[in-house]
Order: C-alpha cells, then structure tokens, then sequence
C-alpha cells in the first residue's frame, strides 16, 4: 500500500508514491506533470534484479537495492552492511515531508526529509540517522539523495578543471553504464564542482543537484538498461567508515535539486534565483580594489596608501589588503596563525593606516586565511598538535604551510576569537577568507574529521554574519570552496586566481552555470593569459569584470593618465548597471551575456575571433539575437537608436569590432509597447 504525496514548488511539482519499505519518485516537472501515468513506473516484469533495484526510488540502503547502487551503506562492525527497512511515520503537507524507515534488526532509524525552498524551483532534501541498537554501525557510504529521472539516456553536463582553470563545462552522452565526480580534498576542490545537470539525450529539459556541504562529497548517475537515470549526492566517508555510536544521530548535508523546461541556461536562472533567495538583505556588493598583483608580500604603509589614492579616483568603493599585512610574512614562508599587524610596516600603527584608508572615501578589507599555520610561526610553536598529524609520520608541507584542525574545539576558538579581535578592533568591512591548501594527512580512521571541520567552519561563517557590516569573500585558492553552504554564508566566491581576460571568459561562463553573478568576484588585472595568451584590451578585461562583482587588482600606479581615464568611465558605467547585473535574469550567449529585467537589459559582449573585415574591407557587424524581451521597442541608453523587440529577437543587437575595440556593454531600455 502506498501513498502519494506532492510537493509545490514555484512553477514545479515533485510527486512521491511513499511505499512501506522505500519512497517511489512519480513526476518532477512543470506543474501538472503528476497528472497522468508515470513516466517512471516499471510496467514489465522483473528479471535477475531486486524489486528496489527496477523501481525508481528514491532513497534506499543497500541490501533492499544491492545491484543499481544503494544511496546509504550502514552496518554493524563485522557484519554485512546492509539494511533492509519499514515505514513508521509519515508525515506530510505541500512544503515539506519527514519520511521515518526503521531497521528492526540493526535499530537504525532513518529520517528521509524533503522541504520546499519558498519561491524557487529548488527542493532541498536529506537524511537523519539515528542508531536506536546497542552497538555501533558503520556507515560506508552516505547519501543525501537519490533521483531517478526520466530519460532515454543521458546528457550530462558537469564543471571540471584544476587550479587556474576551473569551471570548464564539460557535456558527455551516457547511453548506458555509470559516471561519477568528487573529491576527497576536505574541500570541494578544483577539480570538479559539486554540481551536475542532466539531460534527455533528446531533450531541451534539464534537472540539476548540487550538494550544500564544504568538505569531500560525490555525485554519481547511472543509466539502468531501461535508460533511466539516476542519480545520487552525498558526503564521501574519508578518511571512514563514520560511527554511529549507539542512541547517536548523524545528520546528511542537503542536497539541491532543480528543474527547468528551459535547458542549461533556465536551471541556471533556477539556481541563481535561489542563490538570491538566500543572500537575505546582503546585497550591497562594492566595487573593490585589491593590492596583491601590485605588491604581493611587500605591504607596507606608505605603498598601500598610493595605490588606495588612485583606487578612490577611479571610482573604487572598498581597499584590500591582502597577504602580507601581519607579522611574520615576509614571504610564504611565515607568519600565518599570528594575525598581528607587523608594527615595521605600519609604523603609525595599523589603526592610523585603516583610518587614512577610509579617510579618501574607501572602505576597508582585509585578507586572513585563518585555517592554515606555519611551521616558522609562533603559533605552531605553542601548538604543534593542532596541526593535522599522524603520529610517527611526516607531515606533508603544501605552499608551505599546514592546516589546523578545524575539527578541534580549542582551535575552533582561538579562530573566533582571533577573527572577532580583527573585527572589533579595526573598522573593517570585508574579508576575504582564503584556504590554500587541502587536508592531509587527516589524522586516525573511525572518527568524522570532515562532519566536525565543516561544523566549526560553519559556525565561524555564521559568526561573521553576526557583524552586520562585514561582507565576506570566499576563496581556496581561487574556486576550491564554491559549494552551495560557503554560498549561504559568504557574500561572494572568488572564482578562479587566474585573472587573465580569455582564460577568465570560460571559466566566468562556467561558474554562471551554476551560480548568480552577484556571487561572482571578478578583477581587472595586468595578468597575461596562461592557456590563452592572446593580449586583450583593458576595455576587454573591465568588460569582463563587469559580468559579475567589479574588482581591480593591477597595479594601477603605473597606469597612464589615458588609462586611468578609461578606467573611471568604466567604474562608472558599471554602477549604472550593476543593479541589472546582479538581479536581472542570465541568458548566456555567444561570447556575451544578456541581463534582463521588466525595464532594462544590459548586453555585455567581447570579440574572442577574427574580426569581419570592417570598416577596411566589405563586411557586416556581429548579431546577437537577444532574449526574453518585452513586446514593443527598446533604446540604447548611451545612442539613443530605437530597436524593436522582433528585431532584436530575430535579427539581433548590432555589435562591431574593430583592432581597437574588442568588448562593449550596450544598454537597452524599454520605451513602448
């Protein structure tokens, strides 16, 4: 006997057939797509499998789904882990479910939960686990959720890379057979996002997961012979198995789910939509400028304030310091876990200095990484066993540096207490939290080091948003730490620390994928390209920037008068547009991106080819067919000429390129209908 339950989305449905030993997935889709037969349901007979395995479930363990993997691996230490499950309570309204399977012989209770994220097409969903039994079980592998949609096959589209190259989007087709991406780092990583869309092979319609948890996880989907896809997120066990000691509970990250009927680019505009939802009233997002391309470690109090007096001039709202402000940081070497100010590069004081920042017009930021310490440092010297260790092994030095244990409580309290000093001393307003380094060797095996990193590092975010004028800036070495949790309590990600305008462009139109612009850091720097060398204007690289959170970061004392001109009209022309920017509705297209709200659109497009042969030779500009317009017509805010929305639509918006002008940022407005 089961029981169907639906829940309601902004514009979808989610609908469950509540079985008495796993939950059934019905329908995900549009509103209505419940009203019909299920394109689910196995209708044949089953042959050489489970019941389970045939079935779309939703969440089941393994032993009940032994062959089409199980989304929860759990058992007692030296026995099979297995478990085989019945309902006991369900309840249920439109916005939420809290599903409860028992094991009666383990005495594992498992709590499937579904809620509603209000105003958005995105369903969160985990698991509880409590352990009623009387002996410990082990948990291998633990699932947030499983889906199973309905394909014929599927397109897979997914983020991958490395350090200076992340988000590069990656489409395979999978007939048949399984796919899987993670990371073992603690962190997200670089290497893939915790993110994945899924397509029909056919299809325009697009399904999406993204895992709301900063340490190791992975996704997997798998293609049964019917061609169904399924697939499932969760936290990876590592260093595991996790222990659930008896009358204990341990509790799943949520996963994301989304829908849309419009394809990659309308999931996108269902993430940043929640992305948005979530940010609460921290909106204020400033134009910032960052010392590091200029002065790397050679802070000091005179250098830093020429560069901020030319930052306020070209229009800037917010000065960083980055690495090297504190004592012992001559270098990489040194100086990290003592966060005071070094006194011999501010021998005015560092309060003096800040208040001769904020005194040309500049807020003021600052860059920690508060979960690293040095070898050389005075810290490590007092406490040697908070760094990660194995004992009787090496430890294992990246750029340099350690990583505390986050997981321990006193650790977790020097952090808070070193970051409120910094926040109550100084009147800073942003932080730009890094993490350059992953975390080996993690330490003994049968214990949560990740599940206890992640519940400090979640506290200490949500500390900082108790300082109600202190945005935060995520970063990990560029896009290590981009996951949905680091999301919801920062104010921005630093995408990539490769800066340079070409290599930047892909990884800018992969992160859109996947997240809002007004999540996205981007700089203005002098960096030249790593995979794409090919020179690009400073107008190319301003324009650029602009598709997200303006930053600069060259060394703008060396600019010309000419440039700095250039950069000011810029500045300028981006505070006009950022509120578009940042909550407009995203609509990528090629090499540009479309902003769109009831009463403006702005076009931010760069030329990355050949040029057509004007004005030298006989040729026509570049069309960028334009989308989700109003009927009636449009007028180019900066010209004045008057468009049409067919014309835009169907012919498109007229871009040219010359030698000397590579990117534009056109704004259209409505004037009639």
């Amino acid at each position: 006997m089961t029981t169907r339950r639906t829940l309601r989305l902004a514009t979808t449905t989610y609908t469950v057939d509540i079985g008495p030993h796993w939950p059934e997935l019905v329908a995900w889709g549009p509103v209505g797509v419940e009203d019909g037969p299920s394109p689910l349901a196995n209708h044949g007979r089953v042959h050489f499998i489970t019941e389970a395995d045939a079935a779309p479930v939703d969440y089941a363990p393994r032993g009940q789904r032994p062959f089409f993997g199980a989304d929860l691996v759990v058992g007692r230490p030296g026995e099979p882990r297995e478990s085989w499950w019945e309902l006991t309570e369900n309840k249920a309204n439109h916005q939420q479910m809290r599903l409860t399977y028992v094991d009666k012989v383990t005495g594992l209770e498992a709590v499937l939960i579904y809620q509603v994220v209000p105003a958005t097409d995105v369903l969160l969903r985990h698991v509880e686990l409590t352990n009623n039994g009387d002996t410990p079980l082990e948990v291998e592998r633990f699932g947030s959720a499983g889906v199973c949609l309905p394909t014929r096959g599927a397109r897979l589209t997914y983020l991958s890379g490395q350090w200076a190259q992340e988000f590069q989007r990656r489409t395979i087709d999978l007939p048949a057979g399984e796919f899987r991406i993670g990371s073992r780092y603690g962190v997200p990583g670089h290497n893939y996002a915790p993110w994945l869309a899924v397509q029909d092979q056919h299809g325009e319609q697009a399904w999406g997961v993204s895992l709301v948890w900063p340490g190791s996880w992975e996704i997997d989907a798998e293609v049964d012979p019917t061609g169904m896809t399924r697939v499932r997120a969760g936290r990876l066990p590592h260093p595991g198995p996790l222990v659930i000691e008896a009358g204990a509970m341990l509790i799943a990250p949520y996963a994301a789910l989304a829908y849309s009927p419009d394809g990659l680019d309308g999931l996108a505009r269902v993430w940043h939509a929640y992305e948005r939802r979530i940010r609460r009233d921290r909106t204020r997002r400033p134009v910032l400028y960052n010392s590091w391309e200029a002065t790397g470690f050679a802070v000091d109090a005179p250098s830093q304030l020429e560069l901020a007096k030319v930052a306020a001039d070209v229009g800037a709202e917010l000065f960083v310091v980055d690495d090297g402000w504190f004592t012992g940081r001559g270098d990489d070497t040194g100086g990290l876990g003592d966060w005071t100010p070094d006194e011999a590069k501010f021998p005015g004081g560092f309060g003096k200095f800040v208040d001769d920042v904020r005194a040309l017009g500049l807020d003021f930021g600052l860059w920690v990484e508060p979960e690293a310490v040095s070898p050389k440092s005075r810290l490590y010297a007092e406490h040697p066993d908070w760094a990660y260790r194995i004992d009787g092994r090496p430890q294992t030095l990246i750029r340099n540096q350690l990583l505390l244990d986050l997981g321990r409580k006193d650790v977790y309290e020097y952090i808070s207490a070193m970051l409120d000093r910094l926040l109550t001393t100084y009147p800073i307003s942003y932080l730009k939290w890094d993490m350059n380094r992953p975390a080996t060797p993690r330490g003994p095996a049968l214990s949560d080091l990740d599940g206890d990193y992640v519940h400090h590092y979640k506290l200490l975010l949500i500390q900082l948003r108790g300082y109600k004028d202190v945005l935060v800036e995520a970063c990990a070495g560029g896009g290590g730490r981009t996951d949905l949790q680091t999301i919801a309590y920062s104010d921005v990600v630093w995408p990539s620390d490769n800066t340079a305008p070409l290599d930047r462009l892909s990884i800018q139109d992969g992160f859109l994928l996947a997240h809002a612009p007004d999540r996205m850091s981007s700089w203005v720097t002098d960096a030249p390209g790593i995979f794409d060398a090919r020179p690009r204007s400073l107008r190319f690289r301003f324009v650029l920037a602009m598709a997200g959170v303006l930053g600069i970061g060259a060394d703008i004392t060396k600019w010309t008068d000419a440039q700095r001109a250039e950069a000011r009209a810029l500045v300028a022309r981006y505070k006009e547009i950022r509120d578009v920017v940042h909550n407009g509705d995203v609509y990528r297209l090629p090499d540009a991106v479309q902003y769109v709200t009831p009463a403006t659109t702005v076009v931010l497009a760069w030329n990355t080819g050949a040029l057509p042969g004007i004005p030298d030779v006989p040729g026509r500009p570049v069309r960028l067919p334009l989308q989700a317009l109003r009927p009636g017509f449009y007028a180019d805010r900066e010209s004045g000429a008057p468009y049409s929305s067919a014309h835009l639509t169907h012919v498109g918006l007229p871009v040219h390129w010359t030698r000397d002008h590579d990117a534009d940022v056109v704004v259209l407005d409505h004037v009639a209908t």
